[in-house]
């Protein structure tokens, strides 16, 4: 089932481990430490072009009168709502750019151009995910309690309509974002989102941005507000698919490991790293792609320092691979069609029950454990090293598709 003894199957000792953690915390250290001009200017020439392209957008979808027009704006409006949630929202919301001192610019009070409120979603994800990434019971992430995404989830028979659940979650993903937000704070109480995210701040937050996308700008198109009404609603479906595959390419494809809740006991920082490193994946991406990913290209790296700027990441992301490399670790990767067919297989596999599956609960490619390479069942520290860096290697060959 899910991985239960992270050093053992991780093949590392807690003086590796340990060694391991000195050197991202050395990654983390000089990053942070040249933070400056070139990335505040980064930011606000993002920010600028996001509003710029944004206006422009609304402007050619209002006043052109061609079907190209609609169809140039519709796009550059979607673009743009990609980017304000992608590059911009969800970076500023993990107060990457807390370190400016800048009151627009902080992870307090900026609100994204979605319906969930900003306030919910830090805890929701700040703290529920990213302290608990893939902990069975404590990662409210995981199939976002719609989907059966590990076989530690038992089958029921309503995962036969996991297929469709998924689809329906894809189209309306903000929607989805928003619900287990205000689900969460009801859960965990009022204190979690810093007692700001109330149903009544939700239900506020949900009617100024239908109103501003299906009512005052359709208004403001006079007698072709069907058009506009038509291209806001294309635009949202565009981020919010975009916005779907993404992060499922992040934490649904084969690599991305899941863990028993037993792994939390006395976590240090170190074993937090190497459960990230484990626990995410990434894509291969350019420079443009990466950007309008939010660089969550670079998932494994944004999970290990998710408040460094987004714009450092590909240049983290060398020195990551580099350690995975010297500590015989995968470093799970692949093109983006690729990694995104491995979580449509793993989704709509596993909405069958488990006895019409092939591969047994260890060795499963969406969820493995440390017992998978032990043959005779010891999963203690004596377990054979070479077998588990033999297994470990064949995973990584089939996890690396770049540069071999």
């Amino acid at each position: 089932m899910a991985i239960s003894q992270v050093a053992v199957y991780a093949h590392l000792s807690v003086t590796e481990i340990e060694s391991l953690g000195r050197e991202l915390d050395e990654i983390r250290r000089d990053v942070a430490d040249g933070l400056g001009t070139r990335d505040a200017g980064y930011i606000r020439r993002t920010i600028a072009f996001q509003r710029t392209l944004d206006a422009s957008a609304r402007a050619t979808i209002g006043f052109s009168r061609r079907r190209g027009g609609w169809l140039a704006g519709t796009g550059g409006l979607a673009l743009a709502k990609i980017i304000e949630n992608m590059e911009i929202g969800h970076n500023v919301s993990h107060g990457q750019w807390d370190w400016m001192n800048d009151p627009e610019i902080h992870s307090t009070s900026w609100e994204w151009d979605m319906a969930g409120l900003s306030a919910q979603w830090r805890h929701s994800h700040n703290y529920r995910h990213h302290v608990y990434t893939n902990v069975l019971g404590l990662d409210d992430d995981i199939g976002f309690g719609v989907m059966r995404v590990t076989r530690d989830e038992r089958w029921q028979p309503g995962h036969l309509l996991q297929p469709l659940r998924n689809l329906l979650l894809a189209v309306t993903f903000e929607w989805g974002i928003a619900s287990q937000g205000w689900y969460l704070e009801r859960k965990f109480g009022r204190t979690a989102a810093g007692g700001t995210g109330s149903a009544r701040a939700l239900a506020a937050k949900i009617a100024r941005q239908v109103a501003k996308d299906y009512v005052v700008f359709p208004a403001l198109s006079g007698r072709r507000w069907r058009r506009t009404l038509a291209a806001n609603a294309t635009a949202n479906l565009v981020r919010n698919l975009w916005a779907y595959t993404v992060i499922a390419c992040g934490h649904f494809p084969d690599g991305a490991e899941k863990f028993e809740p037993e792994v939390m006991t006395d976590e240090s920082r170190a074993h937090w790293y190497l459960r990230q490193m484990l626990g995410t994946a990434n894509f291969d991406a350019g420079p443009v792609l990466a950007f309008l990913s939010g660089h969550l290209s670079h998932q494994i790296e944004h999970h290990l320092f998710p408040d460094l700027p987004s714009n450092r990441y590909p240049q983290v992301a060398v020195r990551v691979r580099a350690l995975c490399e010297k500590y015989d670790l995968p470093y799970t990767t692949g093109s983006l069609p690729r990694q995104a067919v491995l979580s449509l297989r793993t989704i709509h596999k596993l909405a069958l029950p488990d006895r019409l599956l092939t591969a047994t609960a260890d060795d499963a490619p969406e969820t493995a454990s440390e017992r998978r390479f032990d043959a005779t069942g010891d999963t203690g520290e004596h377990a054979s090293a070479r077998g588990l860096r033999t297994a470990l290697r064949l995973r990584k060959t089939t996890s690396l598709r770049r540069g071999e």
